[in-house]
């Protein structure tokens, strides 16, 4: 399969290495705002490029009918435009925060957690987050999908803010560390007790290897689709 890169920092350096072991050619690299590209050289574009871009890139790979998978945060202002793109293209696009098959499976741990925790008002969530220093976004992005799981799930609470506070508010700490690749904490406590779940990645390998799996996946597709469709879970 012949893959495009957009985005080629070092998240975009470590899935040219996952890819090409996995067999495929890396026919095409394109480094933040370039955008003088032919992306049709390309079966299926990874963007991991930098939020003003990201949805430029997205629309460019759908109009030319090249399937696409988007793991930038910070430009989903504009998810529901790319949405509506691909529906009436018959375009083929996933977006996630979060490629890694673990913290994906945490997703799934969290809403079922939040879900079972919804009645007991005697806990109060909270959440942390601590990324490498070259993160563009706080909280991250998936922070935030896993805020608005827990919303989804859990009565008591309708909004998350970042360092906030507020009885229907889940509070977000962010911190940035240099080379720590992506912690996540999702903490339940009350005055006798905690529960904590926590998914902590230790590499940027995983990230990229579910980004790969995700391309492999969507060839030959149409529509717009989620990581639970990737791993048939959820």
């Amino acid at each position: 399969m012949n893959i495009a890169l957009l985005g080629y920092g070092k998240m975009g350096k470590t899935i040219e290495q996952i890819a090409i072991k996995r067999g495929h050619n890396v026919v095409l690299t394109i480094d933040k705002g370039d955008s003088n590209y032919d992306i049709t050289k390309a079966d299926v574009a990874i963007d991991f490029s930098i939020p003003t871009v990201a949805f430029n890139n997205i629309s460019n790979c759908i109009n030319n009918k090249v399937p696409v998978i988007s793991g930038t945060t910070g430009w989903l202002d504009n998810y529901d435009k790319a949405v509506a793109l691909c529906k009436e293209k018959k375009g083929a696009f996933i977006y996630a925060s979060n490629y890694s098959l673990g913290v994906n499976i945490f997703f799934e741990l969290n809403k079922t957690l939040a879900k079972m925790m919804s009645t007991l008002k005697q806990y109060n969530v909270s959440m942390e987050e601590t990324h490498h220093t070259q993160k563009l976004d706080a909280p991250s992005g998936t922070a935030i999908s896993l805020a608005n799981d827990i919303i989804s799930q859990h009565i008591n609470y309708d909004n998350w803010k970042l360092d906030g506070s507020g009885d229907t508010i889940i509070p977000i700490t962010a911190k940035r560390i240099e080379d720590v690749p992506g912690t996540h904490t999702v903490n339940y406590e009350s005055e006798v007790d905690s529960i904590t779940i926590e998914h902590v990645a230790h590499t940027r390998q995983g990230f990229a290897l579910g980004a790969v799996i995700a391309a492999e996946w969507i060839a030959g597709k149409t529509g717009v689709f989620t990581m639970n469709d990737v791993l048939n879970i959820g």
